[in-house]
This record gives C-alpha cells, sequence and structure tokens, in this order.
C-alpha cells in the first residue's frame, strides 16, 4: 500500500488501549500493586511483557498462573475495580490523538478503533477522555469475534462493518500481539513504539514504526509508507 496514491488507505484503524488513551502504564502500574498484596514480586517491565495487548480472558489466565489457582475472578473484579478508578483520577488521551482525528476528519479518512478489551473499558476511556463521541458506532471489540488479536479476527470484523477491504486497511498498534494481528489480516501494520520497543514492534512484523502521533500523517500521505 502506498496512501499517497490515489487515497489507497481507505480506513485507519487504531487499538485502544496506549494508542487512542494512555492507561498501559496505570494499569500495569495496578497489577504490580495487587500482585504485591498477593506475594508475588513483579517489575512493572515484567508486567507489560507479559500482559500488554492481551485479551481479558487471556489476562485472567495468565493471573491465575501468578496466582497460583485454577481461576483468577476475584482477582480481576479486584483489579478492574482499581484499574477505573485510577483511570478516573489519571486517565488522559496519548498526546497528539485530538490532533490526529482532526487531521483525519478533515482529510476525509475515515477511522474506527478495534481493541482486545471489553466494550465496557473502552466506553469507559473513551468517554472520560472525551473521545467517545468520535468513535461511535465504530467501536469493535474481541467480544464481538471468536478469536481475539493476535488473529486476524477482530480487524477483519472492522474492515467488514466498516465495508473496506482488508487490503485497504492501516492498523496503529503498540504491542507485538496487534502487530501479528494486523499482518494476519492483511492490513498495513503501523508500530507505535510508546511502552514497547521500536524493534520488537519491527520484529513482529510492523511495516513502519513511529513514536509521536504527529508523525501518522506524514506516513499516510507524505509518501514515506510505502508497503513492502
Amino acid at each position: 500500500m502506498h496512501t499517497a496514491d490515489a487515497g489507497r488507505c481507505r480506513l485507519l484503524i487504531f487499538d485502544c488501549d496506549g494508542v487512542l488513551v494512555d492507561s498501559e502504564r496505570i494499569s500495569h502500574q495496578v497489577l504490580v500493586e495487587l500482585l504485591a498484596e498477593h506475594g508475588i514480586a513483579i517489575t512493572l517491565e515484567q508486567t507489560i511483557a507479559r500482559f500488554i495487548g492481551a485479551s481479558t480472558a487471556r489476562c485472567a489466565v495468565e493471573l491465575a498462573e501468578l496466582l497460583g489457582r485454577p481461576e483468577a475472578d476475584d482477582a480481576m473484579r479486584e483489579f478492574a475495580r482499581r484499574t477505573k478508578a485510577a483511570f478516573a483520577a489519571d486517565l488522559q488521551t496519548v498526546v497528539g490523538v485530538p490532533e490526529l482525528l482532526a487531521t483525519l476528519t478533515a482529510r476525509a479518512l475515515p477511522y474506527c478503533v478495534a481493541s482486545n478489551g471489553n466494550p465496557a473499558k473502552m466506553d469507559f476511556t473513551l468517554s472520560h477522555t472525551g473521545l467517545q463521541h468520535l468513535f461511535e458506532g465504530r467501536r469493535y471489540s474481541a467480544t464481538d469475534v471468536a478469536l481475539p488479536k493476535p488473529a486476524p479476527d477482530l480487524f477483519l470484523h472492522a474492515a467488514r462493518c466498516m465495508a473496506v477491504p482488508p487490503a485497504l486497511c492501516a492498523v496503529v498498534e503498540d504491542t507485538p500481539t496487534g502487530i501479528a494481528a494486523a499482518r494476519a489480516a492483511g492490513m498495513w501494520a503501523l508500530g507505535f513504539a510508546a511502552m514497547t520497543p521500536g524493534h520488537q514492534l519491527h520484529a513482529a512484523g510492523a511495516h513502519q514504526v513511529f513514536t509521536q502521533m504527529a508523525e501518522l500523517p506524514a506516513l499516510l500521505w507524505a509518501g514515506s509508507g510505502a508497503r513492502p
């Protein structure tokens, strides 16, 4: 794909956590503190490596394994409660996102959000940061499909709902899990290297990696975003 060629990119699909809303560091810090209360010492970097990009169901499995239990429903409920409180206090958009969305609207490039998170979490984070109305009718969750990322199901579902062929879609993701899903869907994978090092996103198959949202328009329209 070369988006400078007659608008070949017809749809931009965003991940939510860590891409639109700056939630990843907050939620992982909550997890570190929760695990410490259960006598499990784990660093922020270790939780990020283990949990970032995972679906809610996968997080429950990982948490149960760390706690040495067959399931972790109570811990997941407590994690959700504490995370929501932390988001209510501190959550903001990722720097540059409002300006980027205004640019996409001005240039008439459709966009949507597709997250491994559940709809309730996505609605809360987008609403709290003032983004919800910008994605009205264009929010897709792993709960909508059979398999979460890294399977391509969610991105293919979003493309179908938005009536755009996968080959004309670009995806903005901040995790190897999401990049793998975008590649499996046959889409242009753009890696946002915020909490995940750029080399890991490249290794996962990102066609382009960037570190600031202000860089994205150049990738989309200035001819520097050709897909190999």
